[in-house]
């Protein structure tokens, strides 16, 4: 009986720590990667901060412009600026989600 008493006891003692660190878990917790837009990526990525990132910055610090590195410096230049990204970005969007043309035929 005395046993049966102190294994109650000590369940009991541990329901609060078990509770909090659930708690604790569930509610501090971060997303892996915060939102950064596009031009915060760039400068993070641009640790020489001159407006023109290399591939090995792009490797470090922007994988998927990384990946695509070669198809953003069309001119060969050895490195990518915001705006070569963004044209990038525009023309894989026109190629990948062509605009639907407008359906002016009405059934009679």
């Amino acid at each position: 009986m005395r046993s049966l008493f102190v294994l109650l006891a000590l369940s009991l003692l541990a329901l609060p720590a078990q509770a909090q660190s659930v708690a604790d878990a569930t509610t501090t917790t971060k997303p892996a990667h915060p939102h950064l837009t596009m031009q915060q990526r760039f400068e993070q990525a641009n640790v020489t901060h001159d407006g023109h990132l290399t591939e090995d910055q792009a490797k470090n610090a922007y994988k998927s412009v990384a990946r695509h590195f070669a198809s953003i410096d069309q001119d060969k230049k050895g490195y990518i600026t915001e705006d070569d990204i963004r044209a990038y970005y525009k023309t894989q969007r026109a190629l990948h989600h062509p605009p639907q043309a407008a359906s002016h035929a009405y059934s009679n």
